[in-house]
């Protein structure tokens, strides 16, 4: 039996759609919706401001306060709670290290525009390939 989920979200339609399966697909399980903002890069866009940050953990929940209520929308459309975190970091990796801690990793199957899909579509395979639980990718 599945008691924990844990769905990795991004702004990404692929997110919505991984979490709307999760929750039919386990509806008696306790949900977790985490949100990793990159590490900054020249390639990651608003994560780039991180680095000047006084404090880098309040600037990166700033970053998700879309997507995570987004995900308390589809949650709560659907009749149920969700918890919701925010780490930053290296998605793939972050995703993978708190996977020990659920039953089962939810995850859309690629991010949101093509400039992502070249530069983090390779998040679901890097978690599909290491996590040390079941992954489900949701397309």
């Amino acid at each position: 039996m599945v008691a924990r989920v844990l769905v990795p979200m991004d702004d990404s339609e692929m997110a919505e759609r991984a979490l709307e399966y999760a929750i039919d697909a386990h509806p008696d399980a306790e949900i977790s919706v985490l949100h990793v903002v990159g590490e900054p890069s020249a390639t990651m866009g608003e994560a780039v401001g991180l680095a000047l940050e006084d404090d880098v953990e309040r600037a990166a929940e700033t970053l998700a306060e879309d997507v995570l209520d987004r995900a308390r929308e589809i949650a709560s459309d659907a009749g149920v709670d969700v918890a919701t975190e925010v780490r930053w970091g290296s998605p793939a990796k972050v995703i993978v290290g708190m996977a020990d801690d659920f039953d089962v990793v939810v995850v859309g199957s690629h991010g949101g525009g093509l400039a992502e899909r070249l530069f983090v579509g390779n998040i679901a395979k890097t978690v599909f390939q290491r996590s040390p639980v079941p992954v489900t990718v949701v397309r």
